[in-house]
């Protein structure tokens, strides 16, 4: 159970989000060169790297081993997108993007097949990560099979589909920053120097707005 009342269920998330959270201190999200992979050696192969290259690519850059046998395919370079349905698609751009933009945890859980039919269901847990301009576009994220049938890793993976998903605010909230960044400014910084204008034995004071430069004769 983390806070606001969502559940990550598997034990291999549960421990990753943790780790993250310990990590964050606080903050929208940590850095990308803060996560240490020594620190959770054991959660290696389950883990991946996501970076959103843009609204409709968020690729992998690393997915451990037991993903990858999981699946039966090497994700390094694979949009995660293009592995859902068209449905399903729309909602995972819609989440990474309030994960990007608030600092949110995803938290999604999916069914797939093997060739044979057979299904088998997994979570998967994206979390935040600041690279370049502290911006949030690099994801650590982990998968964890739930109930992990004795075929799995004979027969490829395929036809996902999503059965749930759910956001965690760590804080219990969008971080407070993002309310901040919402927060009107009493002026812009263009609009602090006025010049006045007198008309009819009247003052007003005149605001450029930074459309254009006022010199000192226009000043008193």
């Amino acid at each position: 159970m983390v806070k606001g009342g969502a559940v990550i269920r598997e034990t291999i998330n549960q421990t990753l989000y943790a780790y993250w959270n310990d990590i964050r201190a606080g903050r929208l999200a940590p850095k990308r060169f803060e996560i240490e992979p020594s620190q959770i050696a054991a959660l290696l192969p389950d883990t991946f790297i996501l970076e959103r290259v843009d609204s409709e690519t968020s690729r992998f850059r690393l997915a451990g081993t037991r993903i990858c046998e999981a699946f039966g395919t090497e994700f390094r370079g694979v949009n995660l997108l293009d592995l859902l349905c068209d449905e399903d698609r729309v909602t995972m751009q819609r989440q990474i993007s309030v994960i990007s933009r608030q600092g949110a945890v995803g938290v999604f859980t999916f069914i797939s097949q093997n060739p044979a039919g057979q299904a088998v269901k997994w979570e998967m847990l994206i979390l935040p990560l600041v690279h370049l301009h502290n911006d949030v576009d690099r994801y650590l994220g982990a998968v964890a099979v739930i109930d992990e049938p004795a075929w799995l890793r004979h027969e490829p993976l395929g036809k996902h589909r999503m059965l749930g998903n759910t956001l965690i605010w760590p804080d219990g909230r969008p971080h407070a920053m993002i309310d901040a960044s919402h927060r009107q400014a009493p002026f812009l910084p263009q609009m602090r120097e006025a010049r006045i204008v007198r008309a009819d034995r009247r003052h007003f004071r005149v605001y450029d707005g930074g459309l254009s430069n006022t010199t000192n004769d226009d000043r008193r």
